[in-house]
């Protein structure tokens, strides 16, 4: 049984519900990452005991799994955009922002589906943009090609931004301060490939970063769509 079919325990003497418990859980990640959230942590922002939490839920991993679902709400469109290739685009746009907003979301994400109702209407409105254009296993691997790109995308702009809390420095500062060395390197002519990159590459933020490998992605996909 999952934590979606177990009914939830009376209220009293500590007004309690799933919904309050996730909120508390969500707030506690959004100011110090997983890593702050415990049922112990969570039941003492809601004065509560930590053995009424376990009424609720189980174990962490289920805290978890309603973290993510709640945080999926956020992610769903409000309305169908008009074509399958502005429906997923949508979608990983707003997956994006989701956890930038969330930043924990970003160690959770990919692994096994999603079984909470906004992580299952997620996969549905993912899924239907492709119905009736591509076979299933078409439209299959193609989210789990697109699911796999802005995982890893957000992911790296995620660890980039917990580098630069970690270390002080903005980008641009630890470009300063690693030039030095990555000059050497460059000088010793081993890497001409990646000395062309450093020298002559434009370098673009994030968010235009993920909006073009996101459009190759979706190239790609279309490339497969329309082939006989």
């Amino acid at each position: 049984m999952t934590v979606w079919d177990r009914p939830e325990p009376p209220t009293r003497p500590v007004p309690l519900d799933r919904e309050r418990i996730v909120a508390a859980a969500v707030a506690l990640a959004d100011e110090g990452g997983l890593e702050a959230v415990s049922l112990r942590k969570v039941a003492a922002r809601l004065n509560a005991g930590p053995m009424r939490l376990y009424g609720y839920i189980s174990t962490k991993q289920e805290l978890f799994d309603l973290m993510v679902d709640e945080v999926y709400a956020e992610i769903l469109p409000e309305e169908r955009p008009g074509d399958w290739r502005e429906a997923l685009s949508a979608l990983a746009h707003r997956t994006r922002q989701a956890a930038l907003r969330h930043e924990w979301l970003a160690d959770l994400l990919g692994g096994r589906p999603a079984l909470g109702p906004n992580g299952l209407a997620v996969a549905e409105t993912t899924l239907a943009a492709l119905d009736g254009i591509a076979d299933v296993d078409t439209g299959m691997r193609a989210v789990e090609t697109l699911s796999a790109y802005f995982t890893g995308a957000i992911r790296r702009e995620i660890a980039n931004l917990r580098a630069e809390r970690a270390t002080g420095l903005s980008q641009r500062d630890w470009q300063r301060a690693s030039g030095p060395h990555l000059t050497r390197m460059l000088a010793t002519g081993r890497f001409p490939a990646l000395a062309k990159a450093v020298y002559d590459g434009t370098d673009v933020d994030a968010e235009a970063s993920f909006a073009t490998g996101l459009d190759w992605v979706l190239d790609a996909v279309a490339a497969k769509l329309t082939r006989p």
